[in-house]
């Protein structure tokens, strides 16, 4: 294992904490977003696993095909909430 693998991973390990979201009661209200996070959190799983360890090369692809599908939903969902939203604004009131 090349040294420069091992030292990204553990700064970007070290980094991410930093900016973690903080689970709370307000977010288990939120089954969908929990469920993108997980699907977030394992596909970075597999990749740090194929960058340190050069696990399976078919399971990361699987990982990254489910992180954009999973990605392209939420884009879907904020972009009709705007839309919903904008419609509420137009409103006469």
């Amino acid at each position: 294992m090349d040294i420069r693998n091992s030292l990204v991973a553990q700064n970007y390990a070290a980094g991410k904490s930093a900016i973690a979201p903080e689970t709370g009661a307000g977010q288990a209200a939120f089954g969908a977003a929990n469920s993108f996070m997980d699907t977030l959190r394992q596909s970075e799983a597999n990749a740090m696993d194929a960058m340190t360890t050069g696990s399976d090369p078919h399971t990361l692809v699987q990982a990254l095909a489910q992180t954009e599908l999973a990605v392209q939903t939420a884009v879907t969902v904020r972009d009709r909430v705007v839309e919903a939203y904008q419609e509420i604004l137009r409103m006469p009131v």
